[in-house]
């Protein structure tokens, strides 16, 4: 009885409450808000009420190993000393291919930046604009290489490798 009475004083507040539902940005809310112009009132029929599933007491059954719950989850495989040796070794040799190519293209650029001053191609002579987009383009990848020469060096200290600068 006292659940029904408890069950019939929430149900026609729930429905007031609902009656008015404003959404001002990500913030829903029954107060009223309709002088915001940022909120929008929300109908009735746009709200989902899922409500939530029961806990289980713990008096009950013993809980099943997380596996068994979940077989969509895997556990994670050892991998022996040895072959994590060898991912290591490959996983340098591959730092230091992409070090050495980085470096390259670096002393490319550089060499074709010229201190600031490259040289003029045919169609940047009647067009300064270009040229100066073409000198930016040669700074920010300038830029942006030695960033990722930085980034590298610090992954193969990371690995105990040592770089030239």
């Amino acid at each position: 009885m006292a659940l029904t009475a408890l069950a019939s004083t929430v149900a026609p507040t729930a429905s007031v409450a609902q009656d008015r539902l404003y959404r001002c940005g990500n913030l829903y809310t029954n107060a009223d808000k309709s002088a915001d112009q940022a909120c929008i009132r929300l109908g009735i029929d746009r709200i989902t009420v899922v409500p939530a599933q029961p806990q289980e007491s713990k008096s009950a059954a013993p809980a099943k190993p997380a596996a068994a719950q979940s077989p969509s989850r895997t556990t994670p495989t050892r991998v022996s000393s040895l072959a994590q040796a060898q991912k290591d070794s490959e996983s340098r040799q591959i730092l230091e291919s992409e070090w050495r190519k980085t470096r390259q293209r670096l002393q490319d650029l550089q060499s074709e930046y010229n201190q600031g001053e490259p040289e003029r191609l045919g169609s940047e002579r009647s067009n300064p604009q270009k040229y100066l987009d073409r000198v930016a383009a040669l700074q920010s990848s300038i830029a942006r290489l030695e960033a990722d020469l930085t980034g590298i060096r610090r992954e193969l200290a990371r690995m105990g490798a040592v770089v030239q600068p």
